[in-house]
Order: C-alpha cells, then structure tokens, then sequence
C-alpha cells in the first residue's frame, strides 16, 4: 500500500462547487490535499485559480496534473485575449481545458469545475471531467466529498438565487461534505465572480455552520 501511495501522489481529493445566481457566479472548494488517498499531505492548499481576469477553474484529481494542465491553459488564453483584444469568453477557457484534458486522457487524472462572467452570456458554469467530457450546468458539485452532498444541493438549488442565497448554499454545502468526507477539510474558498470583477472570500473551519455533532 505504502508504494502504491507513492505513486499515485498527491491528490486534490476534495469538494468542489460552482452556482450561478442572479448577476454573477460563485465557485468554491475545501483546501485539504492528501497522499494517495491515505493520509492529509497539506490543509491550506488553494483550488481555485484564477485563469483570467472573470474565469476561475476548480482542481480535482492529481494535483500536479491539474497544475500543469491550468498553467497551459492559462497561457493559450492570454494569448488569445491579446489576439482577440478583448477578454476571452467562458466558454473559450472551458472548451479549451476540454482539449487538454483530451488530449492527455491517458497520461493525466485532472477534472475542473470552470465558472465566470462574460458580457455575452453573463454568469457560466462548465464542467470538465477526467476525460475531457464538457457540460453546461447552472450549478455543478464535483470531487470526493461531493457524494455526501447531492441530496441537499438537489433539495436547495433554485433557479435565479440572488447572491446572500448563493453563498450561503455554497457555505452550507462545503461545510456538510467537509465534516463528513475524511479527505475534505481545512477552510473553505469561495470567489464571487460579477461585471464588477471576482471577490475572494475565505470562510475559516470554525466559522463553518455545523449541522450535526462533530
């Protein structure tokens, strides 16, 4: 088992989120990393990244795998912002982490949770699993500890949220699949992406709701 661990490496093995509300988006994640599944290697690891000024990606899977693929990915899109003079589309930055994520299908495990704001289609969320299958959902929930929470994202995701309701659905969310999922923890992130630009918010382990004895 110890080898095997040492192979596999670090993995993101997390919960990741994103929904769209009223005017903008919210993406969040825990930031714990562990070893091969077995043991916490990191508890402040940061999956949220930021690859343009309104376009923010979640990491799961290997997490040197999904470095690599977004630092790829963020140079093509910055090219082609500058090719395009403007700032790239949602979809742009989302279809082309499909294509990596395709291309490497055999050689790389990373899946991303892609969420921005473009002034064309406003708030977006994508999905890009390992593989590079890309779906289009208003909210989408991803990782180890999303299995314990899809019965109550199912329950309390409405349509057109405003932002306090967002929020406190990601909160809520993170929070139960934290305190249930051994390979989830630490703090919770979460960026508000709007018009007006992203908000970087960080919500500590014990500032977390709880919702049963833990």
């Amino acid at each position: 088992m110890e080898h095997d661990a040492r192979v596999r490496g670090v993995s993101t093995g997390t919960t990741i989120m994103a929904v769209t509300f009223d005017g903008g988006v919210i993406i969040g994640s825990d930031s714990r990393a562990s070893m091969g599944g077995e043991f916490v290697s990191s508890k402040t690891i940061n999956k949220l990244v930021q690859v343009h000024e309104r376009i923010f990606c979640c990491m799961a899977g290997s997490l040197a795998d999904a470095q690599a693929v977004l630092k790829t990915a963020k140079f093509h899109l910055n090219l082609h912002s500058v090719q395009m003079e403007g700032p790239p589309r949602v979809i742009a930055a989302a279809s082309l982490l499909k294509k990596l994520c395709y291309q490497t299908k055999d050689e790389l495990q990373a899946g991303f949770i892609t969420a921005g704001w473009d002034p064309q289609n406003g708030p977006q969320v994508y999905v890009v699993s390992l593989g590079g299958m890309l779906i289009s959902q208003p909210f989408t929930i991803a990782g180890s500890g999303s299995t314990y929470i899809f019965g109550y994202t199912d329950a309390k995701y409405k349509p057109d949220m405003t932002r306090e309701e967002s929020l406190q659905f990601v909160t809520n969310a993170l929070a139960l699949a934290m305190g249930r999922d051994n390979v989830s923890g630490g703090v919770a992130h979460l960026v508000v992406i709007t018009e007006e630009g992203a908000e970087h918010v960080v919500i500590p382990g014990n500032k977390l709701p709880k919702f049963h004895d833990e």
